[in-house]
């Protein structure tokens, strides 16, 4: 009887754990607030710079979840926390047969909703595996005609600030030349550095500054104690999610907004991110030790 009553509370918790995690986690995004105080800040105090990435739009809300009506909500959210910047880290389609019905192509669709995305110093992209599989050229095209800034493996100064910007293209896809995009910036410049897939922070030399990826969705499944279960990256699996420290830059990865392959998350929930960025404090200066007395 007693083993017969566990096997039921077992299948119990695994259908609640299904349900959960299909039609509840995966729709429940959380906005992040992070705080980061960065030595030797050059950039206005208290800079704030979204991030959203992984969109996955789709005409299969069911499945693929990111549905335009879904997407127009986060952005009036996103939109109301008043960013200064907004970057948004590749990954915009999720259907390889779209089909459009506010716009005669998937792309102009989509932009026309992140085109309503508005940040005083610029909305900015770089493109993800699924945005060069659908057509790279005809995506640029269309975020920019949506006023979105599109770089790719390119640097600018942001207008107004001492700070840089550098998009990097994808990793997965061979798109990825961070040189290319590094070269750019003046020697000793502060950068923010985006990028679509982890792993080309493995590539990513000294910056000041601040890197941020997506790509991996946390792995959508995250397991306690044991971490992501896939990461689709060449990036470590400890790089699934958070905070990464590689080659003295400080990098965030974001979980993103929507999902791939299963529309399944379990302990990931979705996310967009706002940093705020600051001045690290000063380190107190060591006493100075008392002079030397030399005895008669």
């Amino acid at each position: 009887m007693k083993k017969r009553w566990i096997a039921w509370f077992a299948l119990a918790l695994l259908l609640a754990t299904a349900v959960w995690s299909v039609a509840v986690e995966p729709r429940w995004v959380v906005r992040r607030d992070l705080a980061y105080d960065m030595p030797g800040w050059a950039g206005p105090p208290g800079l704030k710079v979204a991030v959203a990435g992984d969109w996955h739009f789709t005409k299969r809300g069911w499945w693929r979840v990111m549905t335009v009506e879904r997407a127009r909500a986060l952005v009036e959210e996103i939109n109301a926390a008043r960013p200064d910047i907004i970057l948004l880290p590749g990954d915009f389609i999720s259907d390889r047969d779209y089909r459009p019905t506010e716009a005669a192509t998937p792309e102009d669709e989509i932009a026309g909703v992140l085109g309503q995305l508005r940040a005083p110093l610029g909305v900015h992209a770089v493109l993800g595996n699924h945005d060069y599989w659908h057509g790279p050229r005809r995506f640029k095209s269309a975020l920019r005609r949506g006023g979105i800034e599109v770089l790719e493996n390119e640097a600018k100064p942001i207008p107004g600030t001492d700070l840089w910007l550098a998009g990097i293209g994808d990793h997965s896809t061979g798109h990825s030349h961070v040189q290319a995009a590094l070269s750019l910036l003046p020697a000793g410049a502060q950068a923010l550095v985006f990028m679509h897939d982890p792993a080309s922070l493995r590539e990513l030399p000294r910056v000041p500054g601040l890197a941020i990826a997506a790509h991996t969705h946390g792995g959508q499944v995250f397991v306690p104690g044991i971490g992501a279960l896939i990461v689709p990256s060449d990036a470590p699996r400890s790089w699934a999610h958070g905070w990464v420290s590689h080659n003295g830059n400080t990098a965030y990865v974001t979980s993103g907004l929507g999902v791939s392959i299963l529309p399944v998350r379990f302990n990931m929930r979705p996310e967009w991110v706002l940093f705020t960025l600051n001045a690290a404090p000063a380190a107190p200066a060591a006493p100075t030790p008392p002079a030397a007395t030399i005895a008669p």
